[in-house]
């Protein structure tokens, strides 16, 4: 609707998983390192939390993006499971596997059948797990130990990189067994004010567009707003677009950017 008028090639404000619009803060850039340690090196199960909106899958699936995708088999289980069976049935339809298995043993075993194959191909296997704080806690944090008992003399045939909120970390924490297999741990926090115009620019650049469309008022009452969090950021620059090319505006100031967020918040026409 919008992108011609401000010289874009895409939307650049979309709440999707696009990992070309992660945007690597410095803040993060170590947790950004350790991840991709474990998923490389397939050390084990990795942990990344953090409060709704802060960009969790959207990280997750720019560190897949950094593996080699020909060496690599990828398990994206992004449904609360609430038995460990149905844990497991989710796991190895993920991994492809479509022919139904009667029971939890068949299925265990035909999932490590699955990880030995992998890597008798050259390939290592990922398990990501969203929204993890949905899990039934104690039954599918065992099976999960269990499925890192698949191991080589050096290395782990499967490895996991779970997500979820602030409640993840304390049920983990809570049981031990799958606690102490975490090789890594760490927590996405809201951007700063100073990188949401960096964000911002980022995300504008990624879509096309190398000048900047907001004033630093704008960039300032954006941070107020959403409090630094991308989904919050995402959504008021999204319509700020809309509005600006509504009425032909060169770009985004404070005065647009103040109506905007008073109209969201219910205190404007």
């Amino acid at each position: 609707m919008y992108e011609t008028y401000w010289g874009l090639r895409e939307k650049p404000f979309e709440n999707t998983p696009d990992p070309r619009f992660f945007y690597q803060s410095p803040a993060c850039a170590e947790l950004w390192t350790r991840l991709l340690y474990v998923l490389k090196e397939r050390r084990g199960a990795a942990l990344l939390t953090g409060g709704p909106g802060c960009g969790k899958t959207l990280m997750a699936r720019a560190l897949l993006r950094e593996l080699d995708s020909g060496r690599t088999e990828i398990a994206l289980v992004h449904q609360p499971c609430k038995t460990s069976e149905e844990f497991l049935r989710e796991v190895l339809y993920q991994l492809g596997h479509e022919i139904e298995v009667p029971d939890r043993a068949n299925l265990v075993h035909r999932i490590q059948e699955l990880l030995y194959e992998h890597h008798t191909a050259g390939k290592s296997t990922i398990l990501v797990v969203d929204e993890g704080q949905l899990l039934a806690e104690a039954p599918i944090f065992e099976e999960m130990r269990l499925l890192l008992n698949f191991q080589l003399n050096d290395a782990f045939l499967i490895t996991m990189l779970l997500l979820g909120q602030a409640k993840l970390g304390e049920k983990l924490k809570a049981y031990a067994p799958l606690d102490q297999l975490l090789a890594t741990r760490g927590i996405l926090h809201p951007l700063g004010q100073s990188e949401v115009d960096r964000y911002l620019s980022h995300r504008l650049r990624v879509a096309g567009r190398k000048e900047s469309l907001f004033t630093p008022d704008a960039v300032e009452l954006v941070y107020e707003h959403s409090g630094g969090i991308p989904r919050k950021i995402n959504n008021i620059c999204d319509i700020a677009l809309v509005i600006g090319y509504s009425r032909k505006v060169e770009e985004i100031d404070g005065e647009v950017m103040y109506n905007l967020i008073q109209t969201e918040r219910g205190h404007g026409p």
